[in-house]
């Protein structure tokens, strides 16, 4: 379907490398919403992604300018407070690709409305003689203006792909087709409130591997971590140790969700022996059968911060399983 002739459009800036030059420091964000447009429309000049009557009016919104790696949890949920104006008919948020799948996937949690969400970015910074920015901010626009967009939850359109926010991971660290997803059909199941103001609670995540010391979560337990996202081996295994501290943490009301390091394919509660996904799991584990740490961390930081206890957690994750899974 065509474009929305005269649809509104917001254009969110938050930084990244779509907004950066390249100077002795390295690349730094400094370009505004208003810099990061005209380049879209120059792209949409040559015909390239942008045609006919496409005459949206674009809202700029420079809500912030930082590289998304250092982005802190109480600026994702300021991300996702921009886009809740209802006055608008879609939004682009520019963003650095690097937790790109973590603001994207929050924004999606609390997406219960129809209107277009879509997150871009790039790959190579403003100042690159083949900067893919300026294509990536006109096609985005293009897709949030597209009535064939609504309904479907916020997607991330970026190097000629739309994927879904929901199971998307960053691929490659110099591709501009950056994007891949654990699955293509997940269930989004939302959150039951708006996001609160004021600072998330705290979450913290670790990749498991051969030696990884139980004190790491021990450490995050006495530091008052709300909840913790452990990325197993294989389907969600680790060393008996890790599962004895997983059990002192849930007895300390420390909410932990298990997932893999794998990038493909289902956790299933398979292995015993001290230290598998079903000893886990008995340990008071909830097991992620899809989302990944990234994402499932995001998930059960936006859950505890907006009240939920662990039998909602699981829920969520349940509810979380495509229906062929």
């Amino acid at each position: 379907m065509a474009p929305t002739p005269h649809a509104r459009i917001a254009l969110i800036t938050t930084g990244g490398t779509v907004a950066a030059r390249t100077g002795t420091d390295g690349a730094v964000p400094v370009l505004s919403a208003d810099d990061l447009l005209a380049t879209a429309d120059e792209s949409a000049a040559h015909g390239a992604l942008i045609e006919g009557t496409f005459e949206p009016q674009i809202v700029p919104v420079d809500l912030m300018s930082v590289d998304s790696s250092a982005m802190t949890p109480t600026e994702q949920f300021r991300v996702v407070a921009a886009i809740a104006d209802p006055d608008i008919d879609g939004v682009v948020v520019t963003h650095g690709t690097d937790t790109m799948e973590e603001t994207a996937f929050l924004a999606d949690l609390v997406a219960a409305d129809p209107r277009p969400v879509v997150f871009t970015g790039a790959q190579r910074p403003a100042d690159d003689p083949h900067a893919d920015g300026p294509a990536n901010i006109a096609s985005a626009l293009a897709h949030a203006a597209d009535p064939d967009s609504r309904s479907l939850g916020v997607q991330i359109v970026l190097g000629g792909r739309i994927t879904a926010a929901r199971g998307a991971f960053k691929a490659s660290t110099v591709d501009l087709d950056v994007f891949d997803s654990v699955h293509d059909s997940l269930p989004r199941p939302l959150l039951t409130g708006p996001l609160p103001g004021g600072r998330p609670v705290r979450v913290d995540a670790y990749t498991l591997y051969p030696g990884v010391s139980p004190g790491l979560i021990a450490a995050s337990v006495s530091q008052n971590a709300a909840g913790i996202v452990l990325a197993g081996t294989g389907s969600g295994n680790t060393h008996p140790d890790i599962t004895a501290e997983v059990s002192l943490a849930r007895q300390r009301g420390v909410v932990v969700v298990v997932t893999t390091r794998v990038p493909y394919g289902p956790v299933v509660a398979t292995y015993g022996g001290g230290g598998g996904a079903v000893d886990l799991e008995r340990a008071g584990a909830i097991v992620s059968r899809w989302l990944r740490a990234p994402q499932a961390r995001v998930a059960l930081q936006a859950l505890l911060t907006t009240g939920c206890d662990a039998d909602e957690v699981a829920d969520f994750f349940s509810a979380s399983e495509p229906r062929d899974d």
